[in-house]
């Protein structure tokens, strides 16, 4: 830029900026008309639940993995220990994800309780009126109060009481522990090494 207060060269003020120039006033309109129509549609489905059921899943990187999210869709394996069938679960509302893998136990257990929880509380309507199939619901579950809403995350973690730190926690070495699990892991093939090397020389002899 150039310096001191001079005047602008080759100023293009006289564009046709007007012409250009994109404007929403129908904003507050338009939310209004995506609000009418969540409503409609959800009156239209009838008992169904208003959201898919989704997995919960840790956030990614070291930074975020406190944090329970809900996840695209639950394993194939998930399903299967829960006792439902992949097809059968798009039919009842359950988001199926068949990339995701199961990392952890604990992570695929919470899903699989999940699932079940989610499973005891549904109600299937027959398609005919008085002609049931198996998995229907009947008799007094077809006139129970039912809830449309989604079932809520688990906690992300259980608070430990407080108590009193014991001796073998007060000397106790995180970072003597690593180092040395650390360096038995990098010296493990040499030490493998002259293990052969001495049982060889052992039957040499």
């Amino acid at each position: 830029m150039v310096k001191h207060n001079n005047q602008l060269q080759k100023n293009h003020f006289h564009k046709d900026w007007q012409r250009r120039v994109k404007t929403w006033f129908d904003q507050p309109g338009k939310k209004k008309s995506r609000r009418v129509a969540r409503s409609k549609k959800a009156l239209a489905t009838g008992a169904q639940p208003l959201q898919r059921l989704r997995p919960a899943v840790r956030c990614p990187t070291q930074r975020y993995n406190i944090r329970i999210r809900e996840g695209r869709g639950f394993t194939l394996s998930e399903l299967k220990l829960a006792g439902i069938r992949k097809k059968e679960a798009k039919g009842l509302g359950i988001s199926v994800d068949h990339r995701r893998r199961s990392k952890s136990e604990e992570g695929q257990n919470l899903n699989v309780d999940r699932l079940k929880e989610y499973k005891s509380r549904l109600v299937v309507f027959p398609k005919k009126h008085g002609k049931p199939k198996a998995g229907d619901a009947q008799g007094d579950d077809l006139t129970a109060h039912i809830t449309r809403e989604a079932l809520p995350l688990p906690a992300p973690y259980s608070a430990e009481a407080p108590r009193a730190i014991t001796d073998e926690e007060k000397e106790f070495s995180a970072f003597t522990t690593l180092r040395l699990a650390r360096a038995a892991q990098r010296n493990e093939g040499a030490r493998q090494k002259r293990l052969r090397e001495k049982e060889a020389a052992e039957k040499q002899k």
